[in-house]
């Protein structure tokens, strides 16, 4: 460039004539590849650099705050993976410290004097054929070039590049989540984010690399500014790696929906007409045995997973034990210290690919907990597992602990056994999330055969002997039947002799024939689904008998909370707190029972998995109409009285205590709200049985029974709740907020647009008998305004008394 400068001012002092002939033979000579000869060698340009060699070499600036890599000029893929090492700490933004981003499969490719970092599409391929068939695929679907750089330096091996302005790019998708979350506008502020070196490292087959970024933002919200200092200057740290990619040898296990894992796919183009194009395998480490044909042998290489060193104990030793459990899996397969559990060595980075990790993750308010884990996107073998365990979900285990069993006085006044459920919890929590992270699925449908998964999410079992509350066995302990069938189709070495599909094939005709049930987040996460099993947070194989035993439950602990349930000194109001989880402790088993209404009993059946095909079928009708009038009767005042000894006893929040959403919502300010209480845990309960969809399949089932007496169909059902909610004439406050609900959700419901029509149809001939039975009680003012209401809602489709139901506090997870 200074060339063309000096030859700029020479044209100005010789004359435009004779500048042309000359000036245009000199540009062309220096706009040729000469030019980029032209660039110092690496060596010259980072002789005042701090180095660090790896995979990709990597040169410190310190003076100008500056990271380059100096990036091998033959073509070279990687792996690259981006994360979140320092978090923001709030559940509902969801950025938390330790948070895996994509595992994306990268190139370098020069294009002049630049290079770009191209993210390659895995996802279709042409595995066979010609190299222009490969092609045509190649050309087909588009890649994604991720960042640009200039080439600031070479040799004869390398490019050298600044680094540094992706580096502080928001790669993790910050800005996006920010304001997704309406927590206001935010944007990268460089001169406030720097190249955090201690993290920066080279290693032989893979390089990190770290900078603490800053985002600046304006009109932060309610979640940002409970977690920041300052909520404008929002300072986290954002990590990339790239990692070479796995050596040869890794083979990819066929999926199967019994397996119990979860799925890896790609379409592959380059398959003969009468295959599928999608390819589906599992996700899972590498593993195999020393010595493959021995009935137990050592791994050839163990999968260890190291715990993070800032988790206190005895939370330490139990995540420790609940983690280790996956090796009775492991020995069931044949495997001999092939899985294993260490604290993280001192001065080991956890975002480190090499690492498997257990992170202890503190937030603001309780969270989930998560296993993800580091995929090849060519192959699906796991590279990396991450756990991302919360801090907070021992406690709320142990503030459900303490509302179950008090009083506490006398000898009662340990709580030595409910720090041991809680802690059992967070053991079976450990295994979870390392499940995930070795490629297992969730089991929803594991508590129904004897607790046979730590892949559920389990409710503590509550006995009940003498009439008093028992824990003793409130957590189950060790790996599951389950989990031992998952990890023996995922990794059993079958030897290089064996037919690797026929065994595969046994281990699940092994676990079906053992009656073992499975059913995953598809068939489970939402109340619209027709699975009548796999079901999250409850105990049993019959959720009928279950939802009854969890209401006894329920009534023995609500009668015995009181003052003696307060620690000495606790404020009288914190009482709603040890309140709260109890009132609402049937909310998961009343999900399990609605399931059974228009539900549908049905397995994940392959052609060939029985001699006769099991299909679907529906649930018995004796069995759905014995789950309605449960339904209905946790919608009722009966069910919902909060015992009034208690009620008096608890206050408004004391000065100086916080309102949260773990307390009830409330219409008479800071007091808790019996009222209101009870309207929430009613108006769920609606939700769950008057869900459009499942509407449409209880109607469905009736009008195609041959024998429609004995199904009830929508209009019954609507009949039913108004009969128990209005035409009983309960006059008490309770009573009369819970009717109105009643009506309210059942008008919900019918407005509803994804109701079918001649669902609608069917409840609203309910809803005009209704009608019709409040002109007939017209000496009841309150009556006669709802006919009123009727008459305007018939004629506009508008409800006048649509009115909102405060939400329930949260309740997973548990």
């Amino acid at each position: 460039m200074p060339h063309l400068i000096r030859l700029l001012k020479q044209a100005r002092q010789i004359g435009t004539q004779r500048f042309t002939i000359v000036s245009l033979f000199v540009l062309l000579t220096l706009c040729t590849p000469s030019v980029w000869a032209a660039l110092p060698s690496i060596d010259e340009f980072t002789q005042n650099m701090t180095e660090k060699d790896g995979l990709i070499p990597i040169y410190y600036d310190g003076t100008n705050d500056k990271v380059y890599l100096s990036v091998p000029s033959s073509p070279t893929q990687y792996l690259f993976q981006s994360s979140l090492p320092h978090g923001v700490g709030s559940n509902d933004i969801g950025l938390d410290r330790g948070q895996l981003g994509k595992t994306r499969l990268i190139g370098f490719e020069r294009f002049g004097n630049k290079l770009l970092l191209k993210q390659i599409n895995t996802k279709y391929r042409a595995s066979h054929g010609s190299e222009a068939e490969k092609q045509s695929i190649d050309e087909a679907f588009a890649d994604s070039v991720l960042a640009g750089f200039v080439i600031v330096a070479q040799d004869d091996t390398a490019n050298l590049i600044d680094y540094t302005p992706f580096l502080l790019s928001d790669i993790h998708g910050i800005k996006n989540r920010l304001s997704g979350r309406k927590q206001g506008s935010f944007s990268i502020d460089p001169l406030r984010s720097g190249v955090y070196l201690a993290r920066t490292k080279g290693f032989e087959r893979n390089t990190e690399l770290e900078a603490l970024v800053t985002y600046k933002g304006s009109h932060p919200g309610e979640y940002v500014s409970q977690v920041t200092p300052d909520p404008e200057s929002l300072s986290v740290h954002l990590h990339h790696s790239f990692v070479a990619l796995p050596e040869e040898g890794y083979q990819p296990r066929e999926y199967h929906p019994y397996s119990g894992y979860w799925k890896f796919r790609y379409f592959d183009y380059s398959t003969p007409i009468s295959e599928p194009t999608e390819q589906r395998f599992i996700t899972r480490h590498r593993l195999a045995k020393k010595e493959p044909y021995a009935p137990i042998s050592e791994a050839v290489e163990p999968i260890i997973y190291y715990l993070d060193p800032g988790i206190p104990e005895p939370v330490m030793s139990s995540l420790k034990e609940g983690a280790s459990w996956w090796s009775q899996a492991f020995e069931a397969a044949g495997y001999k210290n092939a899985f294993q559990v260490k604290v993280l060595p001192e001065g080991a980075d956890p975002m480190d690919v090499r690492y498997n990790v257990i992170n202890w993750v503190h937030r603001a308010t309780r969270g989930w907990s998560y296993g993800s884990s580091v995929v090849d996107p060519r192959t699906g073998e796991i590279i990396k597992g991450h756990v991302t365990l919360g801090s907070l979900r021992v406690r709320q285990d142990y503030l459900i602990a303490l509302g179950l069993t008090s009083p506490f006085s006398g000898e009662k006044s340990t709580t030595t056994a409910q720090q041991n459920m809680a802690l059992d919890r967070i053991k079976q929590l450990s295994a979870h999330e390392v499940g995930h992270t070795l490629g297992i699925a969730h089991n929803f449908a594991a508590s129904e055969n004897s607790r046979a998964s730590v892949m559920d999410y389990p409710h503590p079992k509550i006995s009940l002997i003498n009439g008093k509350i028992s824990l003793n066995d409130a957590y189950d302990r060790g790996i599951g039947v389950w989990d031992k069938h998952a990890i023996a189709y995922g990794y059993q070495d079958f030897g290089g002799n064996a037919d690797e599909q026929e065994s595969l094939g046994k281990i699940i005709m092994k676990a079906r024939s053992a009656g073992l049930s499975f059913k995953s987040d598809a068939d489970t996460r939402s109340a619209r689904h027709a699975s009548s099993n796999g079901h999250m947070w409850e105990n049993g194989s019959d959720p009928l008998a279950e939802f009854e035993h969890i209401s006894d439950v329920r009534r023995i602990a609500l009668n015995n909370l009181g003052l003696e349930t307060l620690p000495d000194n606790s404020a009288l109001s914190s009482l709603e707190d040890k309140l709260v989880p109890i009132y609402l402790l049937h909310r998961y088993q009343l999900e399990a029972v609605a399931k059974q209404v228009g539900g549908l009993v049905y397995e994940y059946e392959r052609k060939g998995d029985y001699s006769t095909p099991l299909g679907q079928k529906v649930v018995p009708p004796q069995i759905q109409q014995r789950a309605m009038q449960q339904l209905i009767t946790a919608t009722t005042p009966e069910y919902l009285t909060i015992p009034q000894p208690l009620l008096s006893l608890i206050p408004p929040t004391a000065y100086g205590s916080d309102v949260t959403r773990e307390h009830f919502g409330s219409k008479m300010g800071l007091m808790l709200d019996p009222l209101s209480a009870a309207a929430s845990a009613s108006n769920f309960a609606f939700g769950l049985l008057l869900h459009p969809e499942r509407l449409n399949r209880l109607e469905w089932q009736m009008m195609s029974s041959q024998d429609r007496r004995k199904k009830v169909g929508v209009e019954m059902l609507v009949r039913q709740i108004l009969s128990v909610h209005w035409y009983k004439g309960e006059t008490s406050p309770l009573a009369k907020r819970l009717r109105l609900v009643a009506l309210n959700a059942i008008i919900q419901a019918v407005e509803n647009k994804a109701l079918a029509p001649e669902v609608k149809l069917a409840a609203q001939k309910a809803l005009i008998e209704f009608h019709e039975w409040l002109e007939d009680e017209a000496d009841n003012d309150e009556y006669e305004v709802l006919h009123g209401y009727f008459d305007t809602y018939w004629k506009t489709g508008q409800w006048p008394a649509s009115f909102e139901v405060k939400p329930l506090p949260p309740g997973s997870p548990i």
